[in-house]
């Protein structure tokens, strides 16, 4: 037995009828070709990274399968391409880290991580933001405002003022030497 996995995008401007049925025109084709059905993940409308037909989404959909000839993916592949409700599809062979990884996405080990429950952590006594979340864990002081401020003060102080350039004295030339 061979493992494939086919993924095709759906043109989402049919209704959610003719989505199905498409989707489940070529699951019965798998299944009269004698082919077990593993798992059909819908996985929803997506966006496209690029457009395709004019289409910036598309009704995703993934079939896993296995079947003893693959000779028949190739008539699916053909039936894909003639198609006008499909806008593109991959058919892949599956190895056997590629069923297993299926296997543990399907039972939860692979994916989206469950949330851990948040310790509550207490406001701090300004009565802000818990220390971790943008507030303060030290308990500094407004002092680096008031010596900033103090420093305005000074400001003409700190910056000395430009040099003035003087005119550049020219340089005796040559001719000029031999004239006098």
């Amino acid at each position: 037995m061979k493992n494939y996995e086919i993924t095709f995008i759906v043109d989402p401007v049919l209704s959610g009828d003719e989505i199905k049925a498409t989707a489940q025109t070529y699951v019965d084709q798998l299944q009269e070709a004698k082919a077990t059905i593993v798992h059909v993940d819908e996985m929803g409308l997506r966006q496209l990274a690029y457009p395709i037909n004019k289409r910036s989404s598309g009704i995703y959909y993934t079939v896993e399968f296995t079947i003893e000839d693959g000779a028949f993916v190739d008539k699916l592949e053909l039936a894909l391409r003639r198609d006008e409700r499909i806008m593109r599809f991959l058919t892949v062979r599956l190895d056997k880290y590629g069923v297993k990884y299926n296997e543990d996405k399907r039972k939860g080990l692979i994916g989206k991580v469950k949330k851990k429950a948040k310790k509550q952590q207490p406001d701090d006594r300004r009565g802000g933001k818990p220390a971790g979340k943008g507030g303060r864990s030290d308990n500094r002081d407004n002092r680096d405002n008031r010596d900033n401020r103090d420093n305005r003060d000074n400001r003409d102080q700190r910056r000395p003022e430009p040099k003035k350039q003087e005119p550049a004295k020219k340089a005796p030339t040559a001719v000029a030497d031999e004239e006098e």
